[in-house]
């Protein structure tokens, strides 16, 4: 290489090398500092897109989470309900079914029917005013509530993650067999004759619609269990993909510190180094006239 004063090779070759080692010092310090392996496109646009696509993933399923367990607890409310109705029935029938009995009294059978009202009376109630964050579920005979349409629950991060559910025509049936069962159940009713379970005939008459009105309810609740059964295994598998892609966002985004440690305490010996031989570099043009001395 020849010794010249207007151009220093070995100053500039060592100050382009200076000026790599700092920009790499600096990405080290930048990933350190936020944590992140990728803080901008540039560090990997590749991989950034990835990134995005599995976050935008992750996130979506955070929310479908929530709507399975919004879904599980209307459900839930809804089951619930038509638990309760369940038990009032079942007391209906042991009424009627006593009542059918010869050996009860008139004033007996008065009692009966008085209980047996009042029961139907909160079958009505039940069905008008069980609700779900404000809004009516069932109304009268299923025909008002939320159940009257059917349900799309989202509950997954695409369009095609969606359970159905649509229970209309069994709330409806179920609402047609407690007006057979009672008229309390429908005060308003103007049509039949009452429900009466104060004479043994009547009572017998009501037992098979009693039954009738329980297999209904039954019906009904099935597919409540069978779709809050489901929700639950939706449930665990959208925790599970959540979880494994966070891991795969996280590999790509994260910054590994141990690597970075190492390459951050590398790339500062090498800019200290640097920097004390551009300090020798500069000396060459002053060897250069000690020729001419």
């Amino acid at each position: 290489m020849a010794l010249t004063i207007h151009t220093n090779y070995s100053s500039l070759l060592t100050q382009t090398n200076l000026n790599k080692t700092n920009n790499a010092l600096a990405v080290n310090q930048q990933r350190l500092g936020t944590g992140l392996r990728i803080n901008s496109s540039a560090d990997d646009a590749a991989g950034l897109q990835i990134a995005t696509r599995l976050g935008s993933q992750s996130k979506g399923m955070a929310v479908a989470l929530r709507n399975v367990s919004d879904a599980s607890s209307l459900l839930q409310t809804a089951d619930g309900a038509f638990g309760e109705m369940t038990d009032i029935l079942q007391r209906m029938k042991d009424i009627a079914t006593q009542s059918a009995n010869s050996t009860n009294g008139v004033d007996d059978r008065k009692s009966m029917q008085a209980e047996y009202n009042e029961l139907g009376k909160e079958l009505g109630n039940i069905m008008d005013n069980t609700s779900y964050a404000g809004e009516k579920l069932l109304g009268k005979n299923g025909e008002t509530g939320k159940f009257k349409d059917p349900m799309g629950f989202q509950i997954g991060a695409s369009k095609d993650e969606v359970l159905s559910l649509d229970v209309h025509l069994q709330a409806k049936g179920v609402g047609t067999k407690l007006s057979a069962v009672s008229t309390q159940y429908d005060p308003v009713r103007t049509t039949g004759a009452a429900v009466e379970v104060s004479s043994s005939g009547d009572a017998n008459a009501n037992i098979d619609k009693l039954t009738a009105a329980l297999d209904a309810v039954g019906e009904l609740r099935g597919q409540f269990g069978a779709s809050i059964n489901r929700l639950a295994h939706t449930a665990n598998n959208l925790s599970n993909m959540k979880d494994n892609t966070e891991m795969a966002r996280g590999r790509i985004m994260d910054a590994d510190f141990a690597s970075e440690s190492a390459m951050s305490s590398k790339n500062s010996m090498l800019m200290q180094s640097g920097i004390s031989m551009l300090k020798q570099t500069a000396q060459m043009p002053q060897m250069v006239m000690s020729l001419l001395g």
